[in-house]
């Protein structure tokens, strides 16, 4: 007969949770920063500004947390596991290349939509 540790369960639920959340959260912004070059191309500036907020607000919470997510910090309560993706439902190599990756595209997608500004009407 198995017997569960309901504590160790529950720890697992919770790490799950989190990872679903920070997830989530990655999505939106992994999408944000795909979306500007589009709109910024576009000239859809609203969108093109919105998006910039929003992802220099990410950009401020990882700063001001040590370049690090903080639900990373929540996730490592639950878990001894320390891997790259330990917190988030990604491949390994995505969660450890993930700011370079998204970084690069950001500023990008920022120089796409600044020469669109500056740039003639067509």
């Amino acid at each position: 007969m198995l017997v569960f540790d309901n504590s160790a369960l529950e720890m697992a639920q919770r790490l799950r949770e989190i990872k679903l959340l920070h997830t989530v959260i990655w999505a939106i912004m992994a999408g944000s920063i795909l979306l500007l070059p589009v709109v910024g191309w576009l000239r859809k500036n609203s969108a093109a500004f919105a998006l910039t907020v929003l992802i220099l607000a990410e950009c401020l919470v990882l700063a001001v947390n040590r370049c690090r997510c903080p639900l990373t910090d929540i996730a490592a309560r639950y878990t001894n596991v320390r891997s790259d993706n330990f917190d988030i439902f990604l491949p390994e190599w995505l969660a450890r290349y993930n700011k370079l990756i998204f970084g690069s595209l950001f500023v990008v997608g920022e120089l796409i939509w600044l020469s669109r500004l500056r740039g003639p009407r067509a």
